[in-house]
């Protein structure tokens, strides 16, 4: 008689939960698009200055994307197209999230922090572009500090702290977050590239 699942040792509960998760209908899609609707919800808080529950949103459903990635490795359930949404709704929700900050940094008057948001979003896009044009050409671009999960984590900080001590002043959590990410951005680029060119073997002035 199999004992019930409370009473299992936790290797044996993991193991149950696991087999239960992967006989399921959930599909890594839904996961998808679970995430993205957390973020879109969280990137509207954030418009309408409510920082704190959008950026606990939107880390919630940043979250999400990472976990549909891992559970479609771990099911088998996953698909090329399922790849393609995944890597599309990323790119996405991160802009989303970008696009709110600036609609907030515009309406206190603060010009400079709207536009570092834009070149943040750039910055987001570069790092996922030199990552996939390189595979593209048979070269693993992997390397750099400036990944999603580490992206996900400074703006959704800086979106919370902002709510909670606010960002009248130019120089707040928000501001700091977004500079981060445009800075940790364009080093993963410039990284990147340098490894991809190693990898290739090929002069710079050449590419």
């Amino acid at each position: 008689m199999t004992a019930p699942s409370g009473q299992r040792p936790p290797g044996e509960r993991r193991e149950w939960a696991r087999n239960a998760l992967i006989e399921s209908r959930l599909t890594p899609n839904a996961i998808s698009l679970t995430g993205i609707a957390l973020v879109v919800i969280g990137a509207v808080f954030i418009w309408l200055d409510q920082l704190i529950i959008g950026g606990i949103a939107f880390a919630v459903g940043s979250i999400f994307d990472t976990l549909d990635g891992r559970y479609s490795r771990m099911s088998g359930k996953g698909t090329d197209f399922g790849a393609f949404l995944d890597s599309t709704l990323d790119r996405l929700g991160e802009g989303l999230a970008l696009f709110a900050a600036a609609y907030v940094f515009a309406a206190d008057g603060q010009s400079v922090n709207a536009a570092l948001c834009t070149f943040a979003v750039l910055a987001s896009v570069m790092v996922s572009y030199t990552r996939a044009r390189a595979e593209a050409l048979g070269a693993d671009a992997k390397v750099g500090f400036g990944s999603r999960p580490t992206r996900v984590v400074i703006l959704s900080t800086g979106i919370i702290l902002a709510g909670l001590i606010g960002h009248d002043d130019p120089v707040n959590a928000l501001s700091i977050s977004v500079w981060i990410l445009g800075a940790i951005g364009t080093v993963t680029t410039i990284q990147r590239i340098a490894h991809v060119r190693r990898v290739l073997n090929e002069p710079l002035g050449e590419v």
